[in-house]
This record gives structure tokens, sequence and C-alpha cells, in this order.
């Protein structure tokens, strides 16, 4: 998906168009070679859905003229993957599993070292190109829990929720969001979330 650093730039500009046009705060976001992830907070029911719709298009149609293969294929398998996610911990725990994901593949030591990602984009804001504000501070040593990675039970219900779009929170919260969604197809199976209590606050993954 992505070959050059001019490729990443791209989908970069096509990000920050999206965003001008439909109503979605971007939280934090990272942009791999075959695949990126945003966790975004939408302001209206159906302003997600068309903003990932914009910006799917415009990046194939840019993409495949920047290469010269119009008509050759496609870019992308199937339609995005999205699930909500409740406050505090469970936002810090997707946004450690997101921000992390180049030091996971060992494409860098350190996360603020991947340009095309939350921390980096923090430390280097532009006009066009600001993050949203959290809904709570980042801890201090947020770069150095980032480096130091998710363990393997943490990952895994971050990997299941991105898999079955189940809501990734406290089970109250859980079961609640997901029936007030039409979400209760995904809580089938296997790895049912442990009881904590409940929060309210929901932006919501995409990848």
């Amino acid at each position: 998906m992505f070959h050059t650093e001019g490729d990443y730039d791209a989908f970069e500009q096509v990000l920050m168009e999206g965003l001008k046009r439909y109503p979605v705060a971007l939280l934090t976001y990272c942009l791999m070679p075959n695949h990126w992830h945003l966790v975004a907070r939408p302001r209206t029911d159906v302003a997600l859905g068309r903003l990932m719709g914009w910006i799917g298009v415009t990046h194939v149609r840019r993409h495949h003229e920047h290469y010269h293969r119009r008509g050759t294929g496609q870019l992308y398998q199937g339609r995005f993957k999205s699930f909500p996610v409740a406050e505090d911990k469970y936002f810090l725990k997707l946004c450690r599993y997101v921000e992390g994901n180049a030091v996971r593949a060992k494409l860098v030591e350190s996360a603020q070292q991947r340009r095309w990602c939350g921390p980096w984009r923090r430390a280097h804001p532009t006009k066009d190109f600001v993050l949203s504000p959290w809904p709570g501070n980042r801890p201090r040593n947020w770069t150095t829990l980032l480096d130091g990675g998710l363990s393997e039970e943490e990952l895994q219900e971050v990997r299941d929720c991105v898999e079955r779009g189940r809501p990734l929170g406290p089970a109250p919260w859980v079961l609640a969001t997901a029936a007030r969604l039409k979400l209760d197809f995904t809580l089938r199976g296997p790895g049912r979330p442990r009881k904590t209590p409940d929060n309210q606050w929901r932006p919501f993954f995409s990848t």
C-alpha cells in the first residue's frame, strides 16, 4: 500500500482533506506499510462511515493515477473495521496498541521515531494537520509504555475487538453499548470481557 515516503505523505493529505469534509475528531493514528489505524470520535452517527468511504475511494484513485494503474486491481479488501471503546484505561490501551504498532513490527526502536504516527505528529503539528485533544491526560511515562508494548493478553483483547467489531471496555458497558448499537452478534463465542466498573465516553477505532 505504501512503497515510498511520498506514498505516506500522500495518504496523510487525503486524511487531512477528509477530516475537513466530515465532522470527525482524529485522536491518533498510525500508518504501516500494508494497513493503517485511526482512533477517531465521530460527531454524528453517519460521519465515520462517510469519512472512511471518502478516504478509501480518494486514496485508491490517487494511488492508481500516481502509479499509472487505473483499473488494475484492488488496493483495499472489504469494508473497514471499527469498534467503540470506553474511556480511561481502555482508551489508553487502544492508543498504546495503535501508537506502538511500528515498534511491535520492528520498523523503529521508539514509537516517537515513526513519522506517520500519533507521537510524531503531536511533536510536529502543522497548521493543516493537528490531532484532536484526548479525553484525559496521557501518563507521563507514555513513551516508555509505548516502547515497552502490551502484554500478550492485552494484544489479544484488542485484536479480538478489531476482528469481531466488539466494543472494548468493562463488561456492563460492553453489553449496554452492543445492545444500543446492535452489535450483540460480536459478543458471541469465547473471550467475553471481565466485569469492571462502567464508563461512558465512546470514541471509535477504525482500520
